[in-house]
């Protein structure tokens, strides 16, 4: 991976690295369902958390009926309690970044997801995560990305807060990275970062300042369709 850029690109490894969830837990792979068994699952099933009703869920995302059962199918293979834990979200990045550790980011990445902030992802956050990821509108998935950013939730974005993000990524690749990193590479990005997003040179990003770079920046715009057809 060339570090070229990288400050924009991490706005794109948002969601290009959460395909690696989506096949974890195996949404790629084709699924047969018959009638409403599914929805049979959600009423009646014996799993420590409950979720709620399709029809329900329906009404809050952007998915369809069919494609919730898809969802909910999956979710319960890999996590049969019915909740995801951070050490889960630990494991699945590590399984696909073993040259590096992400350990950092997968734990970024799941406060993102664990919205009621209570230690755990339950399937109502995974799907209305989701559903702003695949199905969002560019605002709405710019908006994801800045709250993942936002570390204390403030409605900023600090230098120290996008370089523990920054970090965060280079542990990740570890030695794919290239050219091969110095202990210098987050921090250069994250003033390069700063440079072209705080418009008003303040020493923090708006959601508002984050947004509009973002949609001037030909390479992010592109990268939002790549997600439109996932399911």
């Amino acid at each position: 991976m060339h570090l070229e850029g990288l400050e924009m690109i991490a706005v794109l490894v948002v969601l290009a690295l959460f395909v690696k969830v989506l096949e974890q837990f195996g949404l790629f792979e084709p699924v047969v369902l018959e009638g409403d068994s599914i929805e049979d699952e959600f009423e009646l099933s014996t799993v420590c958390h409950r979720p709620e009703g399709l029809e329900q869920l329906q009404g809050q995302t952007k998915f369809t009926k069919k494609e919730l059962q898809v969802l909910y199918r999956g979710f319960k293979t890999e996590c049969p309690s019915g909740v995801v834990d951070e050490d889960t979200f630990k494991q699945i990045y590590s399984q696909f970044f073993p040259q590096g550790d992400s350990s950092m980011y997968a734990h970024f990445l799941f406060n993102a997801f664990d919205t009621d902030h209570n230690g755990s992802v339950s399937f109502e956050n995974f799907v209305m995560g989701l559903s702003v990821i695949l199905r969002g509108t560019v605002d709405d998935r710019l908006n994801w990305a800045f709250n993942l950013y936002d570390l204390n939730k403030d409605g900023c974005i600090t230098k120290e807060e996008m370089l523990d993000i920054m970090k965060s990524i280079y542990d990740m690749m570890g030695k794919y990275t290239y050219p091969s990193v110095r202990d210098d590479s987050p921090q250069e990005h994250v003033e390069t970062f700063f440079q072209k997003m705080d418009k008003n040179q303040d020493g923090v990003v708006t959601i508002e300042e984050f947004i509009e770079s973002c949609q001037k920046d030909e390479n992010i715009m592109k990268s939002m369709q790549l997600f439109e057809n996932v399911i």
